[in-house]
């Protein structure tokens, strides 16, 4: 009985030909990639040129659906603090620089069809309401002049 018992800690402590030892520690988990982005924006939809201009009703109008739909994250005055928006990372559309890499066609296909975890518009917003939209984002910052 006791050889059995040595014999087993022998073998548990490692003492074969090879010298390795029995680990009893957790091996380490291997490296994990990070998590893709977001697709590119295809480049015929960030070339789309916004066909309206602003207008009282349409301005209207966006507020409004901005109110229903984007606020709760982008905040009241597009500036990032909406009350889920602390949970992402969100542009601040109240600097004038935040906006500077947009074109209008990346907007409206980002407000169309979402992008990471904000979901899209997609059928519940006619074309020239994204359009509106767009159009009060980019009335968002603060003139420095």
């Amino acid at each position: 009985m006791l050889k059995s018992l040595l014999l087993v800690s022998a073998l548990l402590l490692g003492s074969g030909s090879s010298g390795s030892r029995l680990s009893l520690q957790k091996p380490a988990d291997p490296p994990q990639a990070a998590a893709p982005g977001p697709p590119p924006i295809p480049a015929a939809d960030a070339a789309k040129v916004n066909p309206l201009k602003r207008t009282a009703e349409g301005a209207a109008k966006a507020k409004q659906i901005y109110g229903w739909d984007c606020a709760i994250c982008h905040g009241e005055k597009g500036d990032g603090k909406g009350d889920l928006g602390a949970k992402y990372t969100l542009k601040n559309w109240t600097d004038a620089a935040s906006l500077d890499d947009m074109t209008d066609g990346q907007l409206y296909y980002i407000i169309q069809n979402g992008r990471g975890q904000m979901p899209s518009e997609g059928a519940r917003v006619k074309p020239n309401d994204v359009w509106n939209l767009v159009l009060l984002v980019r009335s968002y910052p603060k003139k420095t002049s």
